[in-house]
């Protein structure tokens, strides 16, 4: 039996696609970068076709550049940016508007008359959601309003809908699979993740056909085969998850009160609350962090729109850096009481805060100030954010982690990493492996294939790379913490 097992890992800022090992090891990866829109002031939008070209790129390419033939993937699994909200035409597979990136912000207005009608108590009983513009439902309903016709097609059963996995499946299996998993379904506003279905009473609510949506599977499951003619053969999807629950499973947090975070475009911390769905009383997020064979196990999530975001602002926005490397040999010229804040409120801000009209500022600039005190601080402010979400955590009675396991791009940075457990006072733990978005669904494709026997021959393949333990003082912690928090208010829109 082969075991190689194929991930397509379709992000915000670009697509990829790793082989693994059955080990767990990446054997080869290729990516690909695509356009990001932004045709108003908080709106955020992606090519859907550019999104499926460039996935099908980046498959093909780590095939050929492993020398693999389709016939060798023992099975493929699905990774993707979540929320971001994609209809296409049912016979045809062609979007019918460009994909409504996560970030984007258009429906903050419909959001906050939801809310002042007294409607989130409602919404968040049934998702453990808060009615945002984050979220799929009111991007899918501004599209079936501002498309002429959209509407009317999709009550006569002629659109779909999906987040990113799911248009990515649809294509990949010619149309025949019109499937999601639990995780993705429960971000969308429209999922109640008690009975794990969707819910007619949401759908009625957000004014959306029943005929739109998709099957939804457990996270190991079998999703459909890819069509013979894209990769050489046909191969099975076995695995699908959202990328934020996919790290979960990357970093084998399997139990409950474990915690990982994933520094990518944004940043998301997620704790594992097993069988038992947690409600938050701090404005985290209740979710599905993953459902095999029929068994849901929860957990509480806090949402940053911008980390490695503001990396990507400081070198293609204002151009101060010509890589995202430079960030770490300036940061430590800089050190860390540069005296800026950089408050990367580009399209709101997550949680705690949801506000989504707050915008970016910087603080403290002085005459002195140069590009490597404004580089330190958009790093630090992925930090200080970081701790926005643990101190909500306690907040809600979640004990102090014995460690934070840490993954995505932005954690290859020795420092960053450092001042993160800095200002958190936790062990901060890299893994060998860091691309664990990736390897998530690649094991929940193996899971579903037979490669493993369970979670705990998973959890056997998670190995420690550095453990970075706080050396701050206390007392400079929370000096440095309060004046981020002193920043934040500051850019507020009810400041």
């Amino acid at each position: 039996m082969s075991q190689y097992l194929l991930a397509i890992d379709q992000g915000t800022t670009s697509s990829r696609a790793i082989v693994f090992s059955a080990q767990g090891l990446p054997l080869a990866s290729a990516q690909r970068e695509f356009k990001q829109y932004f045709p108003k002031d908080g709106w955020v939008e992606h090519d859907a076709e550019e999104i499926w070209l460039s996935t099908l790129q980046v498959c093909r390419e780590v095939l050929a550049s492993k020398g693999l033939r389709a016939e060798e993937v023992l099975a493929i699994g699905i990774t993707n940016q979540r929320e971001t909200t994609i209809v296409w035409d049912a016979a045809t597979g062609t979007p019918i508007h460009p994909a409504i990136v996560w970030q984007d912000r258009r429906t903050a207005d419909y959001c906050a008359g939801l809310k002042a009608a007294g409607h989130e108590a409602r919404v968040a009983e049934k998702t453990g959601l808060l009615i945002d513009p984050y979220f799929s439902a009111t991007k899918l309903r501004w599209i079936l309003d501002s498309v002429p016709g959209a509407r009317e097609r999709a009550e006569r059963g002629e659109l779909r809908f999906g987040t990113v996995d799911c248009f990515l499946l649809w294509r990949l299996s010619g149309g025949k699979s019109h499937r999601t998993d639990a995780s993705n379904a429960s971000r969308t506003l429209l999922f109640n993740i008690h009975s794990q279905q969707w819910d007619e009473e949401l759908l009625a609510l957000f004014d959306i056909p029943r005929s739109l949506l998709p099957e939804v599977l457990d996270c190991a499951a079998d999703f459909g085969s890819t069509q013979p003619e894209l990769l050489g053969a046909a191969i099975p999807v076995l695995g699908m998850a959202g990328d934020q629950q996919a790290a979960l499973i990357g970093q084998a947090c399997f139990q409950p009160g474990m915690v990982k975070s994933t520094y990518g475009t944004g940043c998301f911390m997620i704790q594992n609350t097993g069988a038992t769905p947690v409600v938050s009383q701090n404005r985290l997020l209740t979710t599905v962090g993953y459902r095999l064979n029929g068994q849901v196990s929860y957990a509480v999530e806090g949402s940053i729109f911008v980390a490695g975001a503001a990396v990507q602002w400081l070198r293609d926005g204002i151009k101060l850096i010509g890589h995202a490397r430079d960030t770490e040999a300036l940061a430590e010229q800089t050190g860390d009481a540069c005296g800026v804040y950089l408050v990367p409120a580009f399209t709101g801000l997550g949680a705690p805060y949801w506000d989504p009209k707050a915008r970016g500022a910087i603080f403290g600039l002085t005459r002195d100030t140069g590009i490597k005190e404004i580089v330190t601080a958009g790093l630090q402010s992925v930090c200080y954010q970081t701790r926005d979400l643990l101190e909500a955590m306690h907040r809600d009675g979640a004990a102090e982690p014995s460690a934070l396991r840490v993954d995505g791009g932005m954690v290859v940075n020795n420092w960053v990493m450092q001042f993160l457990a800095d200002i958190l006072g936790v062990p901060v733990e890299r893994p060998e492996v860091t691309e664990t978005t990736a390897l998530g669904v690649a094991y929940l494709a193996g899971l579903q294939a037979g490669l493993y026997r369970d979670l705990e021959e998973i959890a056997s393949h998670w190995h420690r790379q550095q453990r970075f333990a706080p050396r701050m003082a206390g007392e400079h912690r929370d000096k440095l913490y309060a004046g981020w928090l002193d920043a934040v208010k500051r850019v507020r829109s009810e400041a």
